[in-house]
């Protein structure tokens, strides 16, 4: 497990079992997440060059697994009362070498996938509109350093607001 400089934020490197077949690879086991229910799972193809974010919440829980390919996350803390309150955090994660993030909420995350990429997420309140913020990917005060200046991005993405409205909007 690598040790995020975000506290609640968990990265955990999956045991893969390998033969001529093929692979397995344990993804979830409700007991290592025993105060997440996970409700919701989403499949996700992302193209090179995509970038998803930066999204918080204020209800839910992410847990993601890169499948294929390779993307680099970013995140930064803005949970007033946390203790690493505004701190940042990236990591790059691949299909090859299957890792897990847990990303609780009130920390904002933005997903870059350097080449074609599938993941797969839980998430542990069903999808609700009024719980998907998020603050533009490139402002500065965000202080998350993506791997790339040009991405392709969502119009919603692209129309976020700055961290310093974002940061209005919060209920953590």
């Amino acid at each position: 497990m690598r040790v995020p400089m975000i506290n609640d934020v968990q990265i955990n490197k999956l045991t893969s079992i390998r033969d001529s077949r093929g692979e397995l690879t344990e993804i979830f086991r409700c007991t290592d997440f025993p105060h997440n229910h996970f409700k919701q799972s989403n499949f996700v193809r992302s193209k090179a060059g995509v970038l998803r974010g930066v999204h918080i919440h204020n209800q839910h829980t992410d847990y993601l697994i890169i499948l294929e390919g390779r993307a680099t996350i970013g995140m930064k803390d803005l949970r007033s009362k946390s203790d690493t309150f505004g701190q940042t955090f990236s990591i790059t994660v691949t299909g090859e070498d299957i890792t897990s993030l847990l990303i609780p909420p009130g920390v904002a995350h933005g997903f870059y996938f350097h080449e074609p990429s599938l993941h797969i997420y839980q998430v542990d309140e069903y999808w609700d509109p009024r719980d998907e913020l998020g603050c533009f990917w490139a402002d500065p005060e965000l202080g998350i350093e993506w791997p790339e200046s040009e991405v392709i991005i969502s119009e919603r993405d692209e129309r976020l607001p700055s961290l310093k409205e974002l940061l209005k909007q919060l209920k953590i």
